[in-house]
């Protein structure tokens, strides 16, 4: 007698567990990207990385029809945003915005991370890069590299170059300065670029090799003079400032880059949206306007490319580090 109901529903019971299963199985395969994305920032809020962030995924949130939430985790070169996005889930859900700082110098500043950069990661897209500038203090006879060197060989121990700390881009760009241009000027960390534009300002220091926003303004009052930058190509934001490259030190370059990462085992067709998308937000004139006044230059290389670059800068640094024994832990 008791058993009638439940076999009268039974029909019932069954189409309503079947439909469930049906949603169920639908939603685990729903349509990348369904919800939002974590960006993970190895920066501050309001720093350069953190601004191209905001714009870059803004825009790439748009062209995904989801939004992608920031989120600052700055901190040790960039190993703990880093570290949160290798142990995600592989799923497209957590996107690193790394740089040259987190996947090329830091492997070769910390003997333990954990994580590994070359194996924990696929590389999505390179979104930017930005050359450094060496300036120094007006009251140095030096107009040009030549000069600089010149002064700097003739008057041992009267010259020094700054840096925004040790291990930093800027740091080891001095270092390749002193190994190309066969000279040995001194080096002298800060904590943070802002403190050591104001001691070569000061006169604290006699140089200092830094990205080109920090010290544009300065440059333009003539409260700084920039002898060359350190990219390849001359900058678009100081296009009469010459290169080292061609200032003498051929093969010289380094440069500040900003691009995408996912966790390693990330599906390909995931990664492929997730480079559209960032593909579409390059084009959009809000982004690329916020990347030309970092004083960089848009980019757009993608994935075996950009992993490729990334081996290379990795390489680069980590024999400007081996070589000048340089570190933090």
């Amino acid at each position: 007698m008791t058993l009638a109901p439940t076999l009268r529903h039974l029909p019932a019971a069954m189409a309503l567990g079947l439909t469930l299963a049906g949603l169920a199985a639908h939603s685990a395969h729903a349509e990348y990207p369904d919800r939002p994305i974590r960006l993970v920032v190895p920066a501050p809020p309001g720093d350069g990385s953190d601004q191209l962030a905001r714009n870059v995924g803004k825009a790439m949130g748009d062209a995904l029809g989801q939004t992608l939430v920031v989120e600052n985790k700055p901190g040790a070169g960039g190993s703990i945003a880093s570290d949160i996005v290798a142990k995600a889930s592989p799923d497209g859900y957590t996107v690193l915005l790394g740089n040259a700082s987190s996947h090329a110098v830091t492997p070769g500043l910390y003997s333990k991370l954990p994580y590994n950069s070359a194996k924990d990661f696929a590389a999505v897209t390179l979104l930017a890069s930005a050359p450094n500038v060496l300036v120094i203090n007006p009251s140095l006879p030096a107009k040009n590299i030549a000069e600089f060197i010149a002064y700097a060989r003739a008057n041992p121990g009267k010259l020094n170059v700054g840096s925004g700390g040790n291990g930093s881009l800027s740091h080891l760009s001095a270092i390749l300065f002193n190994s190309m241009a066969g000279t040995d000027i001194p080096h002298v960390p800060y904590k943070g670029a802002a403190p050591a534009v104001t001691a070569v300002m000061g006169g604290e220091i006699s140089a200092l090799m830094i990205n080109i926003p920090t010290v544009s303004q300065q440059i333009q009052a003539g409260k700084l003079r920039a002898l060359a930058v350190s990219s390849q190509e001359r900058s678009p934001v100081l296009p009469d400032v010459p290169t080292l490259n061609e200032s003498g030190l051929k093969g010289y370059n380094t440069e500040a880059w900003f691009g995408l990462f996912v966790p390693a085992n990330t599906p390909a067709p995931v990664i492929a949206k997730l480079q559209a998308a960032a593909a579409t937000a390059l084009k959009n004139e809000a982004v690329l306007t916020n990347i030309r006044n970092m004083g960089a230059v848009p980019k757009d290389l993608n994935g075996t490319a950009f992993a490729d670059f990334v081996k290379t800068e990795a390489a680069k640094y980590g024999a400007i580090i081996k070589k000048a024994d340089v570190r933090i832990d």
